[in-house]
């Protein structure tokens, strides 16, 4: 059995700086750590549970096949927030059939994200 401590998603930009201005400017995400130094220099952030390690340098286009779950406390919040940062919202905030409400946002080089929020009457949130 994997006895798994820690995790992070590595993420490999086209543009390392315009990766972390969306990251920790737009997004607003806060920095846990950086490493080495220069232009590919990496950059980790607190992701909830988890990490988000922007470094090095993608040589091909980003995949379709990475999606982000962020959970926010309040996603009409953060709609207007980050169109105050210029983000390009795919999506504005809608509550789904299954009860969450999601929002779609792509990081410049394309990896979709969505910002869901846990409505306080959601399963989710039901603890027996």
């Amino acid at each position: 059995m994997v006895h798994v401590l820690s995790s992070r998603v590595l993420l490999r930009p086209s543009d390392p700086e315009r990766a972390r201005a969306f990251y920790g400017e737009a997004l607003g995400l806060e920095i846990y750590r950086e490493f080495g130094s220069g232009p590919e220099r990496g950059t980790v952030y607190f992701l909830g549970g988890g990490f988000l390690e922007v470094s090095g340098r993608a040589a091909q286009p980003a995949t379709d096949t990475l999606k982000l779950w962020l959970q926010v406390a309040d996603a009409a919040a953060a709609h207007g927030e980050l169109l105050a940062h210029g983000v390009e919202v795919l999506r504005p905030p809608v509550q789904e059939p299954w009860g969450l409400i999601e929002m779609w946002i792509a990081d410049p080089d394309g990896h979709r994200i969505v910002l869901t929020q846990v409505p306080a009457d959601h399963p989710l949130r039901y603890r027996p």
